[in-house]
Order: C-alpha cells, then structure tokens, then sequence
C-alpha cells in the first residue's frame, strides 16, 4: 500500500470518528473542522460527500487518474521490442542516438529508464564520491614531532588529547 493511499484511509477513519461525535452534538462543525486540519467550509463539503455516497464519497479522485504525460503503453512495448529484436547488447547512448535519429521523441532518461525497468540493460555502476575526503590537517604543534620521529602518528605533546 502506498503512503497516499494508507493516509487516505486514516483520513476516512478519522473523518467516520469525527462525525460520529458531530452528530451527536459532542463537537461544533469548526472543532470538527479543526480536528481533522481542514476548513469549515471542507468539512461541510466532506459532510454532502459522505451523506451521498457513504465512504467512497471521501475518496480522492486525484489518485485514479493516469497522468497525462505517461507514456502510451504501446509506445513503450515498440521501444522495448525494438532493443530486443535489432539492438540487443547496445549501450543505451548508442541505441538512444539510432533511436532519435529514427524519429524518437522521447529522452535519454526516458528510455534509459524503461529499458532498465524493463531488464534489458542494467544500471551502471555508481561512481565514485566527488570530493574525495582527505586527511585532516595536523594541529599547530604536531608537523614537528612528526618529522622528528619519521611516522604519521599523531603524539599529544601535553596532556590535552
């Protein structure tokens, strides 16, 4: 269960609690309001939903709707069988630059990422760390001993290591 959809359904719970004790005078419409951090004027709005429909009135509609910049499935399925058939073991650069110039409008990102989704490449290896962390310098009275006695251990000359 995805988080959206796990805090839908803690706001239909609460929302079920909440108008119960509304109902039966124990809160005013803006303490229920409060409670469950919306507006009277939602509440209200969350009230008709409720009566109409019951629980399914409280769900939001926004989390059912595809997006409309999703790619359609079969555009998809023709990038992916197109690598199988013709560019298998390419790089994805390589097959990405044939691509485009056969008319592919879609990014690199994009079809680098659905043919690993996919399984036909796999993920390169992460690099390494940009800032390489270095050695901290040594404190004021170190360099010396250091040289005096030709090691990189670090000695305290007084007692307040």
């Amino acid at each position: 269960m995805r988080r959206t959809e796990m805090l839908q359904e803690v706001r239909k719970m609460r929302f079920e609690e909440i108008y119960g004790n509304w109902t039966g005078k124990r809160l005013s419409q803006e303490d229920a309001a409060r409670v469950l951090g919306v507006c009277s004027r939602t509440f209200r709005r969350y009230i008709d939903r409720y009566e109409e429909d019951g629980l399914e009135g409280l769900i939001d509609k926004r989390l059912n709707q595809i997006s409309h910049r999703r790619a359609p499935v079969d555009e998809v399925f023709a990038l992916t069988e197109r690598y199988k058939n013709r560019y298998r073991g390419w790089s994805v650069k390589h097959f990405y630059s044939w691509y485009s110039r056969d008319g592919g409008k879609r990014s690199y990102t994009w079809v680098k990422n659905t043919l690993q989704s996919k399984g036909l490449v796999s993920k390169s290896k992460k690099r390494g760390k940009h800032r390489k962390r270095r050695e901290p310098s040594p404190l004021p009275g170190m360099k010396n001993i250091r040289k005096i006695l030709g090691t990189d251990t670090i000695y305290c000359v007084n007692d307040n290591c």
